[in-house]
């Protein structure tokens, strides 16, 4: 009896990101779509190698992505959106891409954050839905495995409940009713994949159900019922993983009874209650318990010492012939290797596992479970006394920052006024006109920005050129502004890579990895940072770029944060202490970063915290304490500074209706909501519930290359400010502009300002 080894889904990047440049070459019509295909085929391949020279005994297939595997289901099915046409063979590249990133003609399909991390993925939409079959992916990739490599893969692919319920209909997801009565539509499509991928010899398939960890009752785990009763009567012969990821399944007797021959649960990010209903309900004798005991979210060693006592524990309930050890979901979602961190403390990268790394790791484990702990003795030592190393070290271990830490426990964190006497001030001091309109932050990092910041890092020019590089684009940007016509004003952030990378490098406890890049959507790579010790503030971070920008205008600028929450959220977090304290930590670093702020005469702050919705606990018995850390923290960096400095923060994809107390508690002056890619439903969620603060609401999607006519904008403002008071909104983009060419920035701008000009007019109110 042999407990073996599975992984779930591989990085598409590549290791030096070549997937990114392939998509971006293609984009740019540097390639055609045979080379586009004839690339990501040798990238495929070569993942795949590596998972086979791991000694992986189960290796996933159809885990990769032309942009995201979402929307690789969505184009595999038809589920294409009227707007784009309707298709009845295999979309073309140009076709496939149209979806996601629009058309002249066309907006893009809605996108949004995969659960609670930082991945996006796009929407279905079911508002006229088309099902049919239009490519077999699964069948496809899991040939050329089999052909080019000899490897007899375990096909990926999104489940139907998922499928249908990470969709929408007339801007609202599916409710049960509705999946009711599309998945009759759906499931023959599915039940063809399956019988083919029968056909072809496939002896597991991977079905990935992640919306089972949101289910509360038995009833829910039904429509799951009885899609896999279908799936099983077509392709008997097949053997169906059934995998769950990010938390514990609360039906879980239900969920254990479904017609599957193994389960996947999550034994990392489930609050320990999928361990608690396995030891406390047992487990089928006649099932396989895919066990994710590897952190596929993080980027810390594991204990061996601690995950072979889940093992043992697992074992004691489970037969080794029904066992797998695997990561508790897809290694998509951390950078592919160490090696190339050549730059790194050694005490630090003796404590760091990215995707390569976990494979030896569920090697050594798996041999472990089989062998005894004996058999890999000299892996355990190592690894022993990596982890003590490193929570040993100075690094963790910052007497000052404990000191600190323990005083909040006497100090109050609140604005001196609330906030009617606030804005008062604050109008008055910023005089500013009706409708005021700013952006939210970056603008495009052109190639000569990333050019020239690529010959600092390396040398090639000194700091004082570089830094006079980034005062020239200051300016520039600043005179482009007010020729625009905005009425507040930004620097642009060209001196930042990404908004949580840049605090990291200037805070303590920070680590950037040389090549640590994750997909967050489409090409779009981020490095995030690494904490692995305690976070002290050490000088002054934005001040520099803020004062020089304000010395260039009259017009307020804008100094720009990011805000504690979302860089925990955006960054790979330490895991030997709590989320919260790193959180503190943070939040009275970042708290003198904006009194420093204030005291060199910026008047308008903005401490963004776009992460907030994401990062929310899937299971809402959960939220209370998460949101209470956000407002806390929110309030320990910006409560420092006076009446009439104005607080603003940015939010995106919220669903603003179930946190509008949060955000009403964090008690920022304005706040901006990224809305347009939503298609005005948050809008609409004004109409129910009142916000007595200032706000702006994204009248154009800043994902796209798209330019918005001014008639677009101009109604989406107007149909803000059908639920908004006219004195209450701002007016801006949906997010920042950094991922954006400069042409198509300047014309979407343009048309915003002349949008907004042709609303005040229409009010014929000249101040505010």
């Amino acid at each position: 009896m042999t407990v073996i080894s599975s992984n779930l889904g591989y990085p598409r990047l590549g290791e030096k990101r070549e997937w990114k440049k392939t998509l971006e070459h293609y984009w740019a019509g540097k390639i055609d779509e045979p080379e586009f295909h004839a690339e990501t085929k040798a990238l495929r391949l070569a993942n795949l190698k590596k998972e086979q020279a791991a000694g992986l005994d189960l290796i996933p297939v159809a885990d990769n992505s032309d942009y995201d595997h979402v929307l690789d289901t969505i184009a595999a099915f038809g589920i294409v959106p009227e707007r784009y046409g309707r298709f009845h063979k295999r979309l073309t590249l140009d076709e496939y891409y149209a979806i996601a990133r629009g058309t002249k003609d066309a907006v893009a399909s809605e996108m949004t954050k995969w659960f609670n991390i930082n991945y996006h993925y796009i929407v279905p939409e079911y508002d006229q839905p088309h099902f049919e079959l239009l490519d077999n992916r699964w069948l496809r990739f899991y040939k050329e495995a089999k052909t080019e490599l000899g490897i007899d893969g375990k096909p990926v692919i999104l489940g139907p409940i998922s499928l249908l319920k990470l969709g929408k209909r007339n801007g609202d997801y599916l409710d049960a009713a509705a999946v009711d009565e599309l998945l009759p539509q759906l499931l023959p499509l599915y039940k063809q994949v399956f019988t083919e991928l029968a056909q072809a010899g496939v002896k597991w398939v991977q079905v990935d159900e992640p919306t089972l960890v949101k289910v509360a009752t038995d009833a829910e785990v039904k429509p799951y019922e009885a899609a896999l009763n279908a799936l099983r009567q077509a392709a008997p012969s097949i053997n169906i993983e059934l995998q769950t990821y990010f938390d514990s399944i609360d039906p879980y007797k239900a969920a254990t009874k479904l017609p599957v021959q193994a389960i996947g649960l999550d034994f990392v990010h489930d609050n320990g209650e999928n361990l608690q209903h396995v030891l406390n309900d047992g487990f089928p004798s006649d099932k396989v318990l895919a066990a994710g005991i590897i952190d596929g979210h993080n980027i810390w060693t594991s204990n061996f010492a601690d995950k072979l006592a889940l093992i043992k524990r697992l074992q004691g309930v489970v037969d080794n012939d029904h066992l797998w050890l695997q990561p508790a979901n897809s290694l998509l979602h951390v950078p592919i290797t160490t090696k190339n961190e050549t730059k790194i403390d050694p005490v630090l990268l003796g404590g760091l596992a990215f995707a390569d790394e976990k494979l030896h790791e569920l090697t050594v484990l798996t041999k472990a479970a089989n062998e005894g702990q004996q058999a890999v003795s000299e892996e355990f030592t190592k690894n022993a006394a990596a982890l003590k190393a490193l929570n040993e070290s100075e690094h963790r271990n910052n007497a000052e920052v404990r000191a600190a830490e323990a005083n909040l426990a006497n100090e109050t964190f609140e604005r001196h006024s609330a906030f009617p006497t606030r804005i008062a001030l604050q109008h008055k001091k910023l005089q500013l006109p009706l409708l005021p309109t700013t952006s939210i932050g970056s603008f495009p990092q052109s190639k000569l920005v990333r050019s020239k910041r690529a010959a600092w890092r390396k040398g090639n020019i000194t700091d004082a050129e570089y830094e006079d590089f980034i005062k020239s684009e200051i300016k520039r940007w600043i005179g482009i502004q007010e020729d625009l016509g905005l009425d507040v004003l930004v620097h642009g952030e060209f001196e930042r890579t990404d908004m949580v990378e840049y605090f990291g490098q200037k805070l303590t406890g920070f680590y950037a990895t040389q090549n640590g890049w994750v997909q967050s959507y489409g090409s779009r790579g981020v490095r995030p940072p690494v904490i692995f010790g305690d976070v002290a503030y050490t000088k002054p971070i934005t001040v520099k770029e803020s004062v020089y920008a304000q010395s260039l205008t009259d017009k307020p600028v804008k100094g720009m944060l990011t805000a504690p929450l979302t860089i925990i959220n955006w960054s790979f977090v330490r895991d030997d202490i709590s989320k919260a304290q790193v959180q503190k930590q943070i939040s009275l670093a970042l708290r003198q970063e904006v009194i420093n702020l204030e005291k060199a005469g910026i008047k308008i702050i903005q401490v963004d915290e776009p992460a907030l919705r994401e990062g929310l606990p899937l299971k809402k018995r959960n939220w209370k304490p998460y949101l209470d850390e956000a407002v806390y923290s929110f309030k320990i960096t910006t409560t420092g500074v006076r009446d009439d400095t104005q607080i603003h923060t940015h939010m995106c994809y919220s669903d603003f209706e179930d946190i509008i107390d949060t955000i009403s508690a964090l008690d920022a002056d304005v706040i901006s909501i990224e809305t347009s890619r939503s298609h005005g439903e948050i809008i609409s969620s004004f109409e129910k519930t009142h916000y007595d603060k200032e706000i702006g609401l994204g009248v154009y999607d800043i994902h796209s290359p798209r330019v918005p006519s001014v008639e677009e904008i101009q109604a989406n403002i107007e149909r803000a400010l059908r639920v908004i008071d006219v004195h209450q909104f701002w007016i801006n983009p949906d997010c920042g502009l950094k991922t954006r060419q400069e042409p198509e920035t300047l014309a979407a701008l343009k048309n915003m300002i002349a949008a907004r000009d042709n609303v005040r007019a229409s009010l014929a109110e000249p101040t505010k």
